[in-house]
């Protein structure tokens, strides 16, 4: 073999190998943030059955709404976006000690301002609480537990932000399993408080702030001693490196609304569901919590793992290593969401009963949630897709046309929720509006880098969907002809119900990817 055969097939071995490397890492990362996901499950499952729907618990869900929102503007959202490339590029092109300086630069920047958000937070809390509760404000104890609520979960924001940045870095070294799996820690907190702490407060529902904030030092402590091991352990110190902190900003910026249009659209519904009857904010939660599901466990899991590689080929140049990439990344969300979005429309109802009813959570709670768990189901696909085509500009460090594409989804969200509230859909119609918003959102990115020459479709595409296309078709059949009518389930016990639920989810997966194995699918072609 001459060594120009042999450098040949090095290079075409390498994008086989690339991409077997972000399966290999979307795999722990998904594994471990399905352990958070499950365990999130449980924590939900504790919530509805031991404080139900009340007052209270919407008091709760809001004020944690809050700093959980925030989060992802200058956390996991806008943040992180422009920080990765920029650490990434340090890493491929400066030294250690350069990496350092921009990790303490950014830590002292970042932590600055959010202890100053914080402090004025606590201090105004009434009055930043009215226009966020203005719903609550007609019933003055709501509201007052509300401001107690966001006074005690509102520090969250500048533990969990820290939290974000030893995860970015976690991340952009390889190291996906620890950051995946620290907001277990967040749901084994407020499980624990539901039990331990709730029958000793005045208000039981105040254990689950305090779980809040109790979590957010837990999950910065945690990650603390594997940053040490990797020696880029942040302290804080300003003026590091104030260039690598001043292009971090630029691209934050514009990336603050961008990055993070759905999660405004999720809490305009929340805000706007604060108007509505009690309960309202509640059914929007938990149906939100149960989408999440499938997409945290998996579409953020792949789009944890594909913007470091992206930023990576983009500081490289290897725009086909980029281009593939992204395709790859769009099969595997399509491989994924589109089965699990037919699946929460089809047993929306069971898997409340199953997992929430009680007492506490009658029937009527379950019809409402289940009306806006179909909703936001229905722009499952569009969420997921979103995720992975954001780091398609992110990191090449555009943020500019996601937020112009991010305005104009917000405003037909804005236009919706407006529509369908007055059209008498109530919750339902707010969660509706943020799907179809997001399938604009995704539509447009992908339109974009089609135009960037950035997103290439590659071969292999109509089989694909064709695949896709025979195996979801008979999985619904599979539920249609298998599950009893969603009345029947709340006549079972509750081991009777988890054993049928999981007949049917078990046995629908089994289907779905024996359809797709007799229709030719292979685990090599999701590897390549």
């Amino acid at each position: 073999m001459t060594v120009d055969t042999q450098q040949q097939q090095e290079s075409e071995a390498a994008p086989d190998k690339a991409r077997g490397s972000l399966l290999k890492s979307s795999g722990i990362t998904g594994s471990m943030t399905m352990v958070s996901r499950v365990l999130g499950l449980v924590r939900d499952i504790v919530i509805a059955r031991v404080f139900g729907t009340t007052d209270a618990t919407d008091a709760f869900f809001l004020a944690n709404k809050i700093p959980n929102f925030m989060r992802r503007l200058f956390a996991e959202g806008a943040f992180n976006q422009a920080f990765v490339p920029i650490l990434s590029e340090y890493r491929s092109q400066r030294p250690h000690a350069a990496v350092q300086a921009l990790l303490n630069s950014v830590a002292a920047s970042l932590g600055g301002f959010l202890l100053l958000l914080t402090v004025f937070v606590l201090i105004a809390a009434p009055y930043v609480a009215v226009p966020i509760a203005y719903g609550f404000t007609d019933e003055p104890q709501k509201f007052a537990l509300f401001v107690e609520m966001l006074r005690v979960t509102f520090p969250y924001l500048l533990l969990i932000s820290m939290t974000a940045l030893c995860s970015a870095i976690l991340n952009s070294y390889g190291r996906f399993a620890v950051p995946a799996l620290t907001p277990a820690l967040l749901n084994i907190s407020l499980i624990f408080c539901s039990f331990l702490l709730a029958p000793y407060l005045r208000q039981p529902e105040l254990a689950l702030a305090w779980a809040v904030l109790l979590a957010g030092f837990a999950q910065l402590f945690f990650q603390l001693p594997f940053l040490i091991r990797l020696k880029l352990l942040p302290k804080p110190v300003f003026g590091n490196d104030k260039e690598g902190v001043a292009r971090i900003k630029k691209l934050m910026l514009p990336a603050l609304f961008g990055a993070s249009v759905s999660q405004i659209n999720l809490l305009l519904d929340t805000v706007i569901a604060s108007l509505l009857v009690t309960g309202s904010v509640s059914w929007l939660y938990y149906s939100d919590r149960l989408m999440e599901l499938p997409l945290g466990t998996f579409g953020i899991a792949i789009a944890i793992v594909v913007l470091p590689s992206l930023s990576r080929q983009h500081a490289e140049s290897s725009v086909q290593a980029f281009a593939e990439t992204l395709d790859w990344a769009l099969r595997l969300v399509c491989l994924i969401a589109i089965p699990a979005s037919l699946g929460l429309i089809l047993l929306a109802e069971p898997l409340l009963i199953t997992l929430f009813q009680n007492d506490n959570f009658p029937r009527s709670d379950v019809i409402s949630s289940a009306g806006s768990l179909r909703a936001y189901a229905v722009g499952l696909l569009a969420f997921m897709s979103v995720k992975i085509f954001a780091p398609g500009f992110y990191a090449r460090q555009n943020t500019s046309t996601p937020v112009r594409i991010g305005i104009i989804a917000m405003a037909i969200n804005m236009i919706l929720n407006i529509t369908f509230y007055l059209a008498g859909l109530a919750h339902v119609g707010l969660a509706l509006a943020t799907s179809l918003a997001a399938f604009v959102n995704a539509g447009l990115l992908l339109w974009f880098l089609r135009q960037d020459q950035v997103f290439l479709w590659q071969s292999g595409w109509l089989k694909y969907l064709l695949q896709l296309g025979l195996a979801n078709v008979a999985m619904v059949a599979f539920i249609l002809f298998s599950a009893d009518p969603w009345e029947v389930w709340e006549s079972l016990s509750v081991l009777a119900r988890v054993a049928k639920l999981a007949v049917a989810v078990g046995g629908s997966v089994i289907v779905y990817v024996l359809v797709l194995l007799l229709g030719g699918l292979r685990w090599r072609h999701i590897y390549r």
